[in-house]
């Protein structure tokens, strides 16, 4: 069963749960993240996906190259069964990693080596987008958004707080077009962090998913943005 976030941000100190092999990473990070928030690590790399699990973690830090399974493994795996937010972080920079890593599942995606007060910045953006989710229910074409579920009469998808995030807003601008830096502002909060690329990749993975219950309504505005219709 995927597991439901309905806890308010910052209503409890939330845990950030790393999974990286480099200790001085590790640790460079425990050091700024600790300040806020609560920090486990990885202690058996056999067994990543039971130990997030079992740790309730609200937000995953994850490596691509890790002993025994590498990150994309990983990330499959926890989307079988949880929806928590996943950010990687790897030196593995080039495109079609990052293209992995969002179509697994991931939420966004920092090469290494990053900025800290950068990685700190997206960690709260992601959690407030992963934990702000209206109560209301938002309507289009006999289809109905609630939290991270799109459903129609008879089926549904869950979605992760990214992919809930871009369809709340085109739900809520109906058969206005939304335009790119619009959703990206929404997503990202802040221009400093915007990856136009990584929404592209996440749009993509949303059509395909939503698609299992027939719901064809995303389009695309060359050059501009996207529409429902």
């Amino acid at each position: 069963m995927l597991r439901l976030y309905n806890v308010t941000y910052n209503e409890v100190m939330q845990k950030i749960f790393i999974v990286e092999d480099d200790t001085s990473i590790v640790d460079s990070l425990k050091d700024i993240l600790s300040r806020e928030f609560s920090v486990a690590t990885t202690l058996n790399f056999r067994a990543v996906a039971q130990e997030i699990t079992e740790s309730h973690a609200d937000l995953v830090l994850m490596d691509i190259t890790l002993p025994y399974f590498n990150g994309f493994y990983w990330t499959a795996a926890l989307r079988q069964i949880s929806k928590v937010p996943i950010i990687f972080i790897s030196s593995a920079n080039d495109e079609m990693n990052q293209v992995m890593a969002l179509s697994m599942g991931a939420d966004d995606f920092v090469a290494k080596p990053f900025n800290l007060t950068v990685l700190n910045a997206k960690v709260h953006a992601l959690l407030r987008r992963s934990y702000h989710f209206s109560a209301s229910e938002l309507m289009f074409a006999g289809y109905r958004l609630v939290d991270s579920e799109l459903m129609s009469t008879n089926a549904k998808v869950d979605l992760t707080a990214t992919e809930t995030k871009i369809l709340q807003t085109l739900f809520e601008s109906g058969a206005t077009v939304v335009p790119k830096d619009v959703l990206l502002a929404k997503l990202w909060e802040n221009d400093e962090f915007i990856d136009a690329n990584t929404l592209h990749v996440n749009m993509a993975r949303l059509r395909k998913k939503v698609a299992v219950i027939n719901f064809d309504k995303i389009h695309t505005v060359r050059g501009v943005g996207y529409v429902l219709g």
